[in-house]
């Protein structure tokens, strides 16, 4: 019995992680219940091959619990000399009837949303990301994102 758990336990990791050759970069971090206007979640990235292009994503964790539409994020890129590319984006994050769009079985949906394509990296950099959502023309941001637990950085191998 041990033998047959085992044995089906090691063809699904092999079946997980072959499906996913083109990753070089993933990592997650948690921001609680909610994801306030305040924090930035910022990624170290590591040295990648310059001669090669990336593909590069925001991944973001949600549940029931995120009542809005859309998500708007201000995502910055510190290039090594100091100088910082941001940008203003917007994600589509649910149905028109609520339904929360994304990857996944449980509550929990995983989005992997397109930041920027075919870079090419000359270095180390680092990305800061801060969420950006308001409600309707009110002027202060939503100051607790409520259904967001966990933001993420993804780069992956252009083919």
């Amino acid at each position: 019995m041990w033998i047959k758990n085992s044995a089906l336990l090691l063809i699904v990791v092999v079946l997980f992680s072959s499906c996913d050759k083109k990753r070089v970069f993933d990592e997650y971090k948690s921001v609680g219940n909610s994801w306030d206007k305040d924090t930035i979640v910022n990624f170290h990235l590591p040295e990648l091959d310059s001669t090669k292009r990336y593909d590069l994503f925001v991944t973001l964790r949600a549940n029931d619990d995120y009542k809005y539409n859309n998500l708007y994020l201000i995502v910055a890129l510190e290039l090594p000399n100091g100088f910082t590319k941001v940008d203003t984006l917007e994600y589509q994050m649910a149905e028109p009837d609520g339904t929360l769009l994304g990857d996944g079985f449980s509550k929990i949906k995983e989005s992997k949303l397109y930041y920027k394509e075919n870079v090419r990296f000359r270095s180390t950099y680092k990305v800061h990301i801060k969420q950006a959502v308001r409600e309707g023309d009110k002027i202060p941001g939503v100051k607790a994102l409520d259904g967001i637990t966990e933001v993420g950085f993804r780069i992956e191998k252009k083919e």
